[in-house]
């Protein structure tokens, strides 16, 4: 099987913002590819990065490609959201940086989870494999109110009620499976005219949506974020991808609403047209970045 590059998102604006040149301990909350984790190491010979993933498959590929940092990078298999257990774990009480780069990763639209609705397999979307819910589970059990408000909410899908109607039909018959099953049913009710030739998917927010709760995503973020802000030093930097409004929304109230911040990027960081057209997957991401306040700065 050929090797899936993931290339780490805004990863020159990621090191600037972290001030990872100067040297220091930093957390990589979202390890994926190892992307981001490899930038930080090679940008300052004493820097050391404590990293965290939800996905142990993402976790063996990393480690191979970061062996050659030896004691430099420790990983943990975890929720972001435990990010204080973690550093307790390490002995650290404080870091320099903290970079969560959200969503979901090539690696996991390419596998066989059913991420994605360009192939055909198991309805899973689990990051954590040793979680129980998966989105054969949501699909196939929920009331239809439930489904409906979960697709609508996550996913902003103005179709929710349809599609949750059609799923508890189609499930009446037999149960739903795979990803093509749950998008065929999507585009059955989305009408033809909104989504043919064009390049997004009808079923992308119903996928999006159940993705998200199944992995209960936004809930981590509100956990994490200011779990992370308590363990920056003062003049440590808190940098976060996002890849959708509602990630943004909340990672920008998040950081807004803390007095011990310093917001650094006034607006949303957004990757140049060289990089989208290297890697379209970075066309939605956005950058907020903010500097935990020195004790003296607090009263301002």
């Amino acid at each position: 099987m050929k090797e899936i590059f993931h290339p780490p998102v805004l990863l020159n604006e990621s090191i600037e913002f972290l001030k990872a040149k100067e040297g220091g301990v930093f957390v990589d909350a979202t390890l994926g590819g190892g992307g981001h984790t490899e930038a930080i190491l090679e940008a300052n010979p004493q820097n050391r990065v404590i990293a965290i993933d939800r996905d142990e498959e993402a976790i063996d590929r990393a480690i191979k490609k970061l062996e050659r940092f030896g004691d430099r990078f420790s990983v943990y298999h975890a929720n972001f959201a435990q990010i204080g257990v973690v550093l307790d774990e390490e002995g650290i009480d404080f870091v320099d940086g903290i970079l969560f780069d959200l969503g979901v990763s090539h690696f996991q639209l390419r596998g066989d989870r059913g991420f994605s609705f360009w192939k055909d397999d198991p309805l899973d979307m689990r990051m954590d494999r040793s979680q129980k819910l998966t989105a054969a589970d949501v699909v196939n059990t929920l009331p239809e109110r439930e489904l409906a408000n979960i697709i609508y909410r996550y996913g902003e899908e103005r179709f929710s009620r349809k599609i949750a109607r059609e799923i508890v039909k189609r499930r009446r018959e037999k149960p739903i499976k795979t990803t093509l099953e749950l998008a065929k049913i999507v585009e059955s009710v989305i009408p033809k005219k909104l989504w043919a030739g064009r390049k997004k998917h009808p079923a992308t927010k119903t996928f999006q949506a159940i993705r998200i709760y199944v992995n209960k995503e936004l809930e981590s973020i509100e956990e994490a974020i200011p779990e992370a802000v308590d363990r920056l030093k003062p003049g440590g930097r808190i940098v976060v991808i996002t890849f959708h409004s509602l990630e943004d929304r909340i990672v920008k109230e998040l950081l807004k609403e803390r007095k011990d911040l310093k917001i650094i990027a006034k607006k949303p960081v957004l990757p140049t047209e060289e990089e989208i057209a290297a890697n379209p997957a970075a066309r939605s991401a956005k950058l907020r970045a903010a500097e935990k306040k020195a004790p003296a700065e607090l009263g301002n």
